[in-house]
């Protein structure tokens, strides 16, 4: 039952950053989007996917896993299409 709740809430806090990574690769414009604090969110989402993989934690590995790589999708826009 814990796992249950931490994989639907895995599933609910990663996949909110869908709509804002799917929006930055089809129209360019990260304008609204803080680099300051998209890198230091990135930094902690690396930092609790490395904390998963030490406790061997199967829905903190696997939700930060998808959640750092859209947050480096964003990352990698908004660095390399300023505007």
């Amino acid at each position: 039952m814990t796992d249950l709740v931490g994989y639907f809430s895995a599933f609910l806090t990663t996949f909110a950053f869908v709509p804002q990574a799917l929006h930055s690769w089809k129209t360019r414009d990260l304008s609204g989007v803080s680099l300051p604090m998209y890198s230091l969110f990135s930094l902690g989402v690396f930092g609790w996917l490395i904390y998963g993989i030490m406790i061997v934690s199967w829905p903190i590995i696997v939700a930060n896993s998808i959640t750092f790589m859209l947050a480096c999708v964003v990352l990698y826009l908004k660095i390399t299409h300023k505007k």
